[in-house]
């Protein structure tokens, strides 16, 4: 039972491999930021496919502090870009 919930989680691990791509040539920044949250909505479904495939309720906590800290990063780059008016793609960092 546990075999589609490793390979799931594998694709979704080759999928931060792009994300990762996007980070490091993203043009602008708001690229990098939904770049980073990729990252953190991918490592929250991983750990969630991780916790189903070995039964182990502390990945789906340690996934809700994921979330909590995913929020809070796309907030606070949010709040940045607005009050530095970086929002219009220039590709300023």
């Amino acid at each position: 039972m546990s075999g589609p919930y490793l390979l799931l989680a594998s694709i979704l691990l080759a999928n931060l491999l792009a994300a990762l791509l996007r980070v490091v040539f993203g043009p602008t920044s708001a690229d990098r930021l939904l770049a980073a949250l990729l990252f953190g909505t991918t490592g929250v479904a991983v750990l969630l496919l991780l916790a189903a495939a070995a039964n182990e309720p502390a990945l789906v906590d340690t996934a809700l502090v994921f979330a909590l800290l995913a929020a809070i990063t796309g907030a606070a780059f949010a709040q940045r870009a607005w009050r530095h008016g970086e929002g219009s793609g220039h590709g300023g960092d």
